[in-house]
């Protein structure tokens, strides 16, 4: 952008903007690189900018904001110190507090070596020199003061000196505590003169005391008298004072070589900071503003979405959308005064020319930003923020100015273009400009009170309408930009409302010409369809807020009875495996009643093996197991009567009673039982294949049955309940018989005795327990029952 476009740059207010970012920023050399900001014309650059602006913001959202305080420009001492000068403590301190800075900055990207952005070969360009940085500040504890550590000599000659004055001290407190000498001062203390120990003597005492006088006091009452048995201490001291200032010299010119040894690095180091800091001050500006990363292009397209100009004050402040260089590449804002039109065109300029500084715009997330080769702007003065009144010539003068620079790249704001003149000339003019300027390829956003150019902007190609909305109720402005809309003057319903006599407006209207009254005639029509177009669609949107508000709510219904529907159906589970759960012990009661019938050798042996079928149908209902895949098996030959068979579904063996005659059901007796089954249920066995399988099945029931429990010789029975403990007992004390265990451990615990007394009552009737006892010493005493089985 060429240096004529400062002016309008000032008229727009980045200057203000620029400010607000300068105070941002650490040092005064970030101060004065703010100052020199231009805005780029270069999309490619601009971009880098914007990037570089994001990715900070990005940093300080993550990791907060790097610390920049500290910095100074040091390059007069650093040249001084190239040259073989010698930097004094100040400058020396400045260089550490830079260093300071550099360091601080490395540690600040330590944090982020995973993540990529575009500073980071800013970041790395920093070089971090603690040493330099220690050995500053070891040496130099103020700009008065250095350390007596900074090295062995200056430490030698401070003691020295410290005790050669503790000696003078020493001899001078004894001469004012002598009463002969007290006499003679003024006062009883020591003091230094001319960096000499002397004591304050009355005048007329001068020659009772013999020394050398360095002082006078202002009264001419008392002499500082450097008594003479300490003058050869104090020649002493100073002598060393010499050495002192001498050494000192050495240190800082040894600093001052070694900053030269560092002299290139501190340079680019602090260079890069101070751009850093000019970084960081534009994403921190962009936080205080809720400043989004626009898309930027250079094709003159501008949408910007909820934009809030940045120097109003956010209560203040109202979002507006508006468009530029789509379908359309000139917008003719009308409206009343005071009515946003002038805010809303500096608005455009201004982020136009923040967005090729590099800068965030406050407006909503996918707002989009061309950049130009000139943003031109012509703002009517009496409608700026802040300054005074204009005139028609100064607006004549900013127009040529506007139509020689002007291109195909260039933005151009007018406001109240015509404005100052005859009304009829004034829009002939305006009409014209905006013709030439649209010729020449410009991007036009002009402001107007003339209804000529809100007709042109109807009937132009590439041409738009834009209206600022006002309430003609309340005489105030909503500052909502209305696209599309060309807006009414609502100059006479504006006298009304203030109190104009009828017969005076209406006297008005008459003056207006036809055409012109039809034209704010359509106008208010448009207007009024408008409103009511847009109450239809705010009352359309509240109704489909109801509707999803309705849906979220049947969806949270429907989700609170599906949860229902689980939990009643986790009941019913529940309360089918406990009904399970008891059948099966009362199915195991009834296998031991079987067994300790054949112990007694009391049964039935139809009864048991009726029994034992009952049984095995209760477990296959309470315990089922997955049937096995019929699969596409075919009978070797056609069945006869007697067949040993096998039904495959339930693995169970039987004979052939008879064949239906379609031979698709055969009755098979199996066991005791007679049942019909389907033929392809149906596999022929051969007499031993049918013993092997039968067998198997047996063994598979039985154990399924029984469930046997692992043999021990113990069982802990605590907490349980008198019935608990006796099934388990019982299917303990089997199993030990069947294992060939002789003796066995309950643990039941002392308690209060009422599970050790049931499980006595158990163990006197049990027919394979010989005798019991309770546990001695050793065993668990009265806690467990020792048990032999017969």
């Amino acid at each position: 952008m060429s240096s004529g476009m400062n002016k309008y740059c000032e008229t727009l207010e980045l200057n203000k903007i620029l400010n607000l970012l300068s105070k941002k920023t650490s040092c005064d050399d970030s101060k004065k690189l703010v100052k020199k900001i231009t805005p780029l014309t270069d999309l490619k650059a601009v971009n880098n900018l914007l990037k570089e602006t994001s990715d900070a913001h990005m940093l300080i959202a993550r990791f907060g904001a790097p610390n920049f305080s500290g910095l100074n420009n040091m390059q007069t001492a650093i040249k001084k110190a190239t040259s073989g000068g010698t930097l004094t403590t100040i400058e020396l301190l400045k260089i550490a507090d830079n260093i300071h800075v550099f360091n601080f900055v490395q540690n600040f990207k330590e944090q982020f070596e995973t993540i990529n952005t575009v500073l980071d070969a800013q970041f790395s360009g920093v070089i971090s020199n603690k040493y330099l940085e220690n050995r500053i500040k070891t040496c130099i504890i103020s700009e008065d003061e250095i350390a007596d550590e900074a090295s062995s000599e200056l430490l030698a000659i401070r003691r020295k000196i410290n005790r050669i004055s503790d000696s003078i001290r020493e001899q001078l407190e004894k001469m004012i505590r002598s009463s002969n000498i007290q006499k003679y001062l003024q006062e009883n203390i020591i003091t230094v003169k001319s960096e000499r120990f002397v004591l304050p003597v009355r005048t007329e005492f001068r020659k009772e005391i013999p020394g050398l006088v360095h002082e006078t006091s202002a009264s001419g009452a008392t002499l500082f008298i450097e008594p003479a048995s300490v003058v050869d201490l104090n020649n002493e001291i100073k002598i060393l004072r010499q050495k002192e200032k001498n050494e000192i010299e050495k240190i800082l010119k040894s600093l001052s070589i070694e900053v030269a040894d560092f002299a290139e690095n501190l340079l680019n180091s602090y260079a890069i900071c101070v751009n850093l800091d000019v970084i960081f001050a534009k994403a921190l500006l962009a936080y205080d503003m809720k400043a989004v990363l626009p898309k930027v292009n250079n094709r003159g397209k501008i949408i910007l979405k909820k934009a809030r100009h940045p120097l109003v004050e956010s209560q203040k402040v109202v979002p507006t959308n508006i468009s530029l260089g789509e379908s359309f590449d000139s917008l003719i804002i009308t409206g009343p005064n005071t009515g946003g039109k002038t805010v809303l065109l500096k608005t455009v300029g201004l982020f136009v020319l923040m967005t090729m500084c590099g800068l965030m715009i406050p407006a909503s997330e996918k707002s989009e930003i061309s950049i130009f080769d000139h943003v031109l702007a012509d703002i009517g003065d009496e409608q700026s923020i802040e300054q005074s009144l204009s005139t028609f010539s100064s607006h004549i003068i900013n127009i040529v100015e506007i139509l020689s620079v002007a291109n195909k790249n260039s933005l151009v704001l007018l406001d109240e273009l015509g404005a100052g003149t005859d009304p009829v000339e004034g829009a002939a003019l305006a009409i014209a400009i905006v013709e030439t300027l649209k010729e020449k390829g410009c991007r036009i956003i002009s402001t107007t009170h003339y209804a000529e150019l809100k007709e042109y902007a109807l009937v132009s190609d590439g041409v738009e309408n834009a209206s600022c909305e006002f309430d003609v109720k309340t005489l105030k402005p909503t500052y909502n930009l209305l696209m599309g809309i060309p807006g009414s003057s609502n100059a006479f319903a504006i006298a009304k409302r203030l109190g104009v006599p009828y017969f005076v407006i209406k006297k008005a209207q008459k003056l207006v010409n036809g055409e012109t009254k039809d034209f704010e005639n359509v106008l208010k029509q448009l207007e009024l369809t408008r409103k009511n177009l847009e109450e239809e669609r705010l009352n359309l949107q509240k109704m489909k807020q109801q509707l999803v508000s309705d849906l979220n709510f049947v969806e949270k219904e429907k989700e609170i009875l599906k949860k229902r529907k689980q939990d009643e159906l986790n009941k019913t589970k529940s309360k089918a495996e406990n009904i399970l759960y008891s059948a099966k012990i009362m199915a195991e009661e009834l296998i031991e009643e079987i067994k300790n019938i054949k112990k007694l050798k009391l049964n039935n042996d139809d009864s048991v093996r009726k029994l034992n079928y009952e049984l095995n149908r209760i477990d296959e209902i309470i315990d089922p197991v997955e049937a096995p895949k019929n699969s596409n098996y075919k009978l070797p030959r056609k069945l006869k009567l007697g067949d040993e068979v096998l039904i495959f579904d339930i693995d169970k063996k039987g004979t052939v009673l008879e064949i239906s005659s379609d031979e698709k059901l055969i009755t098979v007796q199996a066991g005791i039982i007679k049942t019909r089954v389907p033929i392809d249920n149906i596999r022929l066995l051969s007499e031993k294949k049918s013993q092997n399988k039968s067998h198997i099945s047996g063994v598979v029931k039985a154990s399924k049955r029984n469930k046997l429990i692992p043999v021990t010789r113990e069982i802990d029975v605590r907490g349980k309940t008198a019935l608990e403990a006796t099934l388990e007992l019982d299917k303990f004390i089997d199993n030990a018989v069947l294992s060939k265990v002789n003796t066995l451990t309950i643990i039941h615990g002392k308690g209060s005795g009422v599970l050790r007394s049931e499980i006595a009552k158990y163990l006197k009737k049990h027919p394979n327990v010989k005798t019991f006892r309770l546990g001695t010493f050793g065993e668990g005493e009265s806690g467990v029952t020792i048990v032999d089985l017969k």
